[in-house]
């Protein structure tokens, strides 16, 4: 195994320092993961145009393989060295009250003030041993890491879709109730939208819409692959009226807002909202609404959820649909692949600023 691995070290806004790091002796109780692939997400983006109080190691859509493994942490992970494995980013305590109750990403040792928090992709440079993001050829597993292993391999870009997937399957879902005989509106088509049009055809529900601008025509027309029944262009089309031909006056059951640069989306959606509707906020942004809007139409059960994260077992159910051979439609999310080397490209790339048509980009390193 090499003593050293090289990361691209964010530093400032978008500059990679390329820094070689010595890499930890394993010990009994954690490992090492030496990468293959790391999806960029829109907060990747988001801290990469950002100041940088302290530099780090970001990527935590993070796919690899078992390079060292100490006996108590192998036992623990169910792994050996050489298994493909995913780590989910989150590295939480164990033992307080969200641990004990599988909602470990509420657990404040990965939701607490930058730099303290840890979390893959943005524990800082300074915490030992510095190795805490997937930008990197070797990435540091502490012994609480939330473990996922991998039973039929698939191309290591194609499993880093596992973190969006299965936000849309927490989201829609698990958060938001999709089942047979629902509605549900998929506000924004970017990675996450697709992902849950796709996670709410599969939950069953009767009828799937999918929104998005006249430029989002390719990815519309994904997600009627995904699943989608209908998509509305929200610049040609009068939501409120194409909403009404589909659903009648029923309205819609659930919504998810992943439209983040919108400032009419959560009211939009509450218009068309049925008398039993949840409201799921997942990237809606800053959008100040009337309560008014809300009661405008008497008798009306209506839920907003503020969407956080992913669950253990939303990551292992995305991680059969990646695997199973029998969704090869999701593998047109993923667009671009870039080298470890052309960071910047690749989160240029996913801002949209760099190769046209993205809408998943990897880094891969294998």
């Amino acid at each position: 195994m090499a003593e050293k691995a090289l990361a691209a070290t964010l530093v400032a806004p978008k500059t990679f320092d390329f820094r070689e790091y010595d890499l930890p002796e394993v010990q009994p109780d954690d490992g090492l993961l030496r990468m293959a692939a790391v999806g960029i997400c829109g907060a990747d983006i988001g801290t990469y145009q950002r100041d940088v109080p302290k530099p780090r190691i970001i990527g935590h859509e993070n796919v690899g393989y078992i390079s060292g493994v100490g006996t108590e942490a192998a036992k623990n992970w169910g792994v050996k060295e050489g298994d493909l494995v995913i780590p989910e980013e989150y590295i939480p305590c164990m033992h307080c009250k969200y641990c004990y109750t599988g909602r470990f990403r509420f657990c404040n040792n990965t939701d607490r003030g930058f730099g303290q928090i840890y979390r893959h992709g943005q524990t800082t440079e300074d915490v030992w041993p510095a190795l805490w993001g997937g930008f990197s050829q070797y990435m540091y597993l502490p012994p609480n890491t939330v473990m996922h292993t991998v039973k039929n391999p698939v191309s290591p870009h194609i499993l880093a879709l596992y973190l969006p997937l299965a936000n849309g399957i927490e989201w829609v879902v698990r958060y938001g109730g999709a089942s047979q005989g629902k509605t549900v509106l998929i506000q924004g088509p970017g990675q996450m939208g697709l992902m849950n049009a796709f996670a709410a055809k599969q939950a069953g529900a009767d009828c799937v819409i999918v929104t998005g601008m006249t430029n989002d025509k390719v990815r519309l027309d994904l997600a009627k692959r995904l699943g989608a029944d209908f998509t509305i262009d929200v610049q040609t089309e009068d939501f409120n009226e194409r909403v009404r031909e589909i659903t009648g006056t029923d309205g819609v059951d659930v919504v998810v807002n992943v439209a983040a640069g919108s400032k009419t989306t959560v009211a939009e959606s509450i218009e068309v909202a049925s008398k039993e509707c949840t409201i799921v906020l997942a990237g809606a942004g800053d959008q100040p609404i009337s309560m008014g809007v809300a009661g405008s139409r008497k008798r009306r059960d209506l839920t907003v959820k503020i969407a956080n994260g992913h669950s253990y077992s939303s990551v292992a159910e995305s991680i059969e649909f990646l695997t199973s051979g029998k969704h090869p439609e999701l593998e047109e999310i993923s667009t671009h692949q870039f080298p470890l080397e052309q960071a910047r490209h690749a989160l240029d790339t996913a801002a949209g600023d760099g190769e046209p048509g993205a809408i998943h980009v990897t880094i891969t390193t294998a």
